[in-house]
């Protein structure tokens, strides 16, 4: 059973904030039944999640590629960790967890680590491949202070199922994802990193992404480390052990026969449900709906990104009416919402798209708190009989 605090919450703010936030460019959104007949073969190089940069530009023809010839030339992706560095001197964190709190938000859910490796925290594991890969400034930790200052839960999301300095190859398709979960010294490493964000800031959730590079009984030795340490904390449906078979996936025949399974499997609508692992507390639909009896949280941006997308046009962002409806709605049916705001790389500020939302959120919180208050008025008020 999940923990009552994390049933209660309702709302969380996601925060997906990395050196891919410096370009911060994606081409708009397509519907994923339309990549194929559109000639892209390879939807995830085409893909309008702008943290996904780095893996777009391993794919000549695709619109990230051309962006990035256009604008950065030769450049290469490791230049906008310096960028991201510059920008935290910007950084407030105190002001964005102000703005979540008065959103309604009872948690928030920082990404210490995406695909591209780059920790947001001075990771006491070395990276083997890129040297000095990760910020000098504690921004894990001092995310956490900010948002637990305002009464809000801190979660860590981890990538345990990609890192791209361990297995850079381009990820098209689901079959290349799985194919692509490193090997060699990278199940150490994630490890002993997840242990290390576990042990150095107690988070009540532990947010895992595509897999886990692991075997099952390696993932309850972990979930069993992060249930010592944090008693009340949660855990996520991602934490999938790793397969051998994911290897063939690199195969033609096996690659197919994956991704026309895998699209089979989609979700109704834009998103997906992820497979279910041995092991979880909560279910992560993502741009879309659930309909079993887990508790579950959707998670889904602002616009059809996570990372800042400056190149989202305007009817890219969920509206105020369909956003409060699916905060009530979501709530009604017993499960949370996490909606995920991406910061600019350069300055460290949230778009002012992504703000209005925030602001919209906290207009309506403090409608349902003055509706909230008013029976308990009433009865005080009310003369004793």
């Amino acid at each position: 059973m999940v923990a009552s605090w994390w049933s209660r919450a309702r709302l969380g703010i996601f925060v997906h904030w990395t050196p891919a936030s410096v370009p911060g460019w994606a081409p708009p959104h397509v519907p994923a039944a339309e990549l194929p007949a559109a000639g892209r073969r390879a939807p995830l190089g085409w893909t309008p999640y702008a943290e996904w940069y780095e893996n777009s530009l391993r794919f000549p023809g695709s619109p990230a590629a051309a962006h990035h010839r256009a604008t950065y030339g030769t450049r290469p992706y490791t230049d906008f960790g310096h960028d991201f560095e510059d920008g935290l001197a910007t950084w407030d964190p105190a002001a964005w967890a102000r703005s979540f709190r008065e959103a309604g938000a009872g948690y928030a859910v920082l990404v210490t680590k995406h695909h591209d490796g780059f920790c947001l925290w001075p990771s006491e594991t070395d990276n083997p491949h890129r040297t000095g890969w990760h910020t000098t400034r504690d921004v894990v930790g001092e995310f956490a202070e900010a948002v637990r200052a305002e009464g809000l839960r801190f979660g860590v999301y981890y990538s345990g199922g990609l890192d791209w300095t361990f297995d850079d190859r381009p990820i098209g398709t689901a079959a290349d994802m799985f194919s692509a979960v490193p090997r060699g010294g990278y199940p150490a490493y994630a490890d002993a990193q997840l242990r290390e964000l576990i042990r150095r800031y107690h988070p009540d959730i532990l947010w895992n992404d595509i897999a886990w590079p692991a075997s099952a009984a390696e993932i309850r030795s972990l979930t069993d480390y992060y249930r010592f340490t944090v008693p009340h904390g949660v855990v996520n449906d991602r934490l999938l052990p790793y397969a051998p078979h994911w290897r063939a996936l690199r195969l033609p025949v096996a690659r197919s026969l994956y991704n026309w399974w895998d699209r089979r499997t989609v979700a109704q609508g834009e998103g997906f449900v992820p497979r279910t692992p041995p092991a979880f507390d909560f279910r992560t639909p993502e741009y879309a709906r659930y309909t079993g009896s887990d508790p579950y949280e959707i998670t889904r941006g602002i616009d059809h990104s996570f990372g800042y997308n400056r190149n989202s046009p305007p009817d890219a962002f969920i509206g105020r009416e369909a956003l409060t409806s699916l905060v009530r709605s979501t709530a009604a049916d017993g499960g949370n919402l996490l909606l995920n705001v991406g910061p600019r790389g350069e300055d460290a500020t949230i778009p002012a798209e992504q703000r209005l939302r925030l602001e919209w959120l906290a207009e309506d919180a403090a409608v349902r708190a003055e509706e909230e208050a008013r029976p308990e008025e009433k009865a005080r008020e009310s003369p004793s009989r």
